[in-house]
């Protein structure tokens, strides 16, 4: 899929500032500085639609990226960022459940894990979320430039045999350097999604 003109159109922390124009919605969750804004401009080839930081915990509202009109890709806030106070912790994590619950045009979860690290427990606490969800998911396993290509393939493996024993969900490999990941990706989603 090619996107002509994705725009950045809201940060969000409430239902009421969600967008209303009923467009299916791409959700981004993982853990802090695991590539989530990287992921939108790689896939978009924008370098700066999303704001991305080698520092973990800079979003922190709900980011929507609307695609020529035809879906959002939300940027939900990291998990597991230890430096943000504990009173703001509360706040974020308050109104991701918020949206995650509430949001009726959700149509699919990209899941994000660092290929480099088998899962936290905040990856499996959200990973068991996500699930009980029954919402259509992909889990992407980030940073794969960070390892070496021969390595790719086993560790996506491991990944999915250490979080989705079952094998019924779609395991694939990313990275924001090496952009040869992304046509699969696409095509995963055009799976999932009637776009």
């Amino acid at each position: 899929m090619i996107i002509k003109n994705p725009e950045f159109k809201i940060s969000a922390v409430s239902p009421k500032q969600y967008p209303d124009d009923n467009l299916p919605q791409i959700v981004l969750v993982g853990k802090s500085n695991v590539g989530k804004s990287s992921f939108i401009n790689t896939m978009v080839n924008r370098k700066r639609l999303a704001r991305t930081s080698s520092e973990p915990g800079k979003t922190r509202q709900i980011n929507f990226y609307n695609m020529d009109n035809k879906f959002y890709f939300v940027d939900l806030p990291g998990y597991g960022y230890s430096k943000m106070s504990k009173k703001e912790q509360v706040k974020v994590g308050n109104f991701i459940e918020e949206y995650l619950s509430k949001s009726k045009n959700i149509a699919l979860i990209i899941f994000l894990i660092d290929i480099r690290h088998s899962p936290t427990e905040n990856d499996r606490l959200m990973y068991r979320y996500v699930i009980d969800s029954e919402r259509p998911c992909i889990i992407i396993a980030s940073k794969a430039d960070k390892i070496a290509v021969t390595k790719v393939d086993d560790r996506v493996q491991n990944l999915q045999n250490e979080l989705n024993p079952l094998h019924d969900l779609k395991f694939l490999p990313f990275s924001a350097e090496r952009k040869i990941y992304s046509d699969n990706v696409w095509k995963e989603i055009e799976r999932k999604l009637p776009i």
